[in-house]
């Protein structure tokens, strides 16, 4: 160890909670714990809101909900004996009479609460809604932990330039930084978290910690990544991707001169400062030598799988399923669903249907039972010959004398969306929609028919994506997973004879370009043909996205992967006029 350094050994306990499961978020913190301190750690962090689980949205309203938040973060505290836990609980404070909601960092020792911080930026845009539930805090806050000043943060206080982090660096002299956070996963998102950590690291020559939750919860997805950043840029320590982890380390510092104090402002935001100390921790006098593990980035359609499969198996079985049931038709879309579900959930709970019509080829039929049988899954074959002919043959005589193409193409869909159902009611196994991203966009799927389902997987992967991940999870496989037919076979519906998607659509490559301009990047049409879109190819899908609004409104919630998803990141109005320049 350098001259006129210090060191402490903290642990981050990377965690998956669940919202609302006090008791399986408390099993988790207190089992980390335990392995923190054989480890001879003298502080464990956890991340923002693992008391609760995080988003807990609208259940903040809930007076009882806030009081079960309290109760677990008692006990949590009695976890606490000889080493200090930094835990995210939601907070009711009364002053005055004012009841006040924040989303605190806790400091637990000794079997009580010594600490607490008050998240100051509350993030409100994205998947965000903070100022909704909770009131901002203004006090930064170093806590005296054994030889450390321990610096406090949560989550979005560290994105936000000259904020809580500078200022308790250099008012309050802090030598680590810890920042709790629960940052959903988006692409490319963990790179740019570590640059920020090291940013901010380097700016305030404080010792960085950041832990992130992980798990999916809902349409989100956490990656955790949690990390260690030195002063010097050097990363120390990070933990596994879509896996709970425990970090270890002996975290280096060098303590802070006391400096004048300055009036220091941080985003416009004038802050109190507080300094606590805490008792000593009694800990080994002599610590063994341990090396931090250094978890290597994933490349990113590992890193893209992962998240699809974490997602899929969070939702299926935090929400009580065992099984889930998909439609499997032969195609790119329904065959990636099903791969993904089995590495999710296991063959042995994942359960396919595939459901021929007068236009189903026999090729995909075949390829249907292969790619089961490869898989190892359940498939059943249902038909839709003669309850298709039936519908056509008792269809109302207002709707003759002819359907229409599409009402044809319609009635099919929906009759399989119907038995899908039929499974899922009959054995309660969960229904996954096998849409992807590009066709949710331009409204090219059926209201009720191949958009059934409890959960989208693909919901926000673009179709050029979906090519890509079944190439990568084949080449993983030894090329012999997803049959070669499939992926090399022209995207179709099969809903009529010769049917084949470019007929409808561009090609996927320029289609999905389209997309990442207008939704992730938010240009307008006149920007997005100057980017060298064809006009008239531009004009027809920005409509297409415009008027099927109302579609993907009503479809199934599925996972975030991109840096702005349907859903909570995009929320435009169905009823609206504003197409001219759109």
């Amino acid at each position: 160890m350098k001259t006129n350094t210090h060191k402490i050994r903290i642990a981050l306990g990377q965690i998956n909670p669940t919202v609302g499961d006090f008791s399986g978020n408390l099993k988790k913190i207190k089992e980390m714990t335990m392995e923190a301190r054989k480890s001879g750690a003298a502080i464990i962090v956890f991340p923002e809101l693992s008391i609760s689980g995080s988003p807990p949205e609208d259940l903040l309203f809930k007076r009882l909900f806030i009081q079960e938040c309290k109760a677990a973060l008692h006990k949590a505290a009695s976890y606490s004996n000889d080493i200090a836990i930094i835990v995210g609980s939601p907070e009711l404070a009364d002053s005055r009479g004012d009841k006040k909601l924040y989303n605190s960092a806790y400091i637990l020792l000794n079997g009580k609460i010594t600490g607490r911080y008050r998240k100051i930026h509350l993030p409100n845009y994205g998947v965000f809604d903070e100022k909704r539930y909770f009131s901002q805090g203004n006090t930064a806050l170093v806590a005296r932990i054994k030889n450390a000043n321990i610096g406090l943060t949560i989550c979005e206080d560290i994105w936000v330039d000259n904020g809580p982090a500078v200022t308790e660096s250099k008012e309050l002299l802090a030598d680590i930084i810890v920042n709790l956070s629960a940052s959903p996963y988006h692409q490319n998102k963990c790179l740019e978290r570590e640059k920020l950590m090291v940013k901010r690291a380097s700016e305030t020559g404080a010792v960085i910690c950041y832990v992130n939750i992980v798990g999916g919860q809902d349409e989100l997805v956490f990656d955790g990544t949690s990390l260690i950043a030195n002063p010097d840029g050097k990363i120390i320590a990070r933990a596994n991707s879509f896996e709970e982890d425990l970090v270890v380390a002996d975290v280096e510092f060098a303590p802070k001169k006391k400096k004048s104090r300055t009036s220091d402002t941080t985003s416009g935001t004038k802050l109190a400062l507080e300094t606590i100390k805490l008792p000593k921790i009694s800990t080994a006098k002599t610590l063994n030598k341990i090396k931090p593990h250094i978890a290597k980035y994933l490349e990113p359609d590992n890193e893209l799988y992962k998240a699809l499969v974490t997602g899929t198996r969070d939702y299926t079985l935090k929400n009580g399923f065992k099984k889930v049931v998909l439609g499997l038709s032969g195609g790119m879309d329904s065959t990636l669903t099903a791969v993904i579900a089995v590495d999710a959930l296991g063959k042995e709970n994942v359960v396919c249907v595939t459901m021929p019509s007068v236009f189903t080829s026999e090729e995909t039929l075949r390829d249907s039972h292969l790619l089961a049988e490869t898989l190892g899954v359940k498939i059943f074959e249902v038909s839709i010959k003669p309850i298709y002919k039936s519908y056509i043959d008792n269809m109302p005589k207002i709707l003759e004398p002819k359907l229409t193409t599409v009402t044809e193409e319609n009635i099919q869909s929906r009759i399989r969306g119907n038995i899908l159902m039929a499974f899922s009611n009959k054995y309660g196994w969960l229904v996954l929609a096998t849409g992807n991203k590009s066709e949710l966009a331009v409204g090219y799927c059926t209201l009720y028919g191949d958009m059934v389902g409890g959960f989208a997987v693909l919901k926000d992967v673009p179709k050029t994506r979906v090519y890509s991940l079944s190439r990568y999870k084949n080449g993983i496989s030894g090329g012999h997973l997803i049959p070669q037919s499939i992926i090399h076979r022209k995207p179709s519906a099969e809903l009529h004879p010769g049917q084949l998607d470019q007929d409808s659509l561009p090609p996927y490559a320029v289609l999905d370009r389209i997309i990442e301009l207008y939704i992730e990047e938010d240009l307008g049409l006149e920007e997005i043909i100057k980017k060298g879109l064809d006009p008239k190819t531009a004009k027809a899908m920005v409509r297409k996205i415009d008027i099927n609004e109302f579609k993907r409104r009503q479809g199934a919630q599925g996972i975030k992967i991109t840096p702005r998803a349907f859903g909570k990141d995009r929320r435009f109005p169905i009823t609206n006029m504003y197409k001219k320049k759109s």
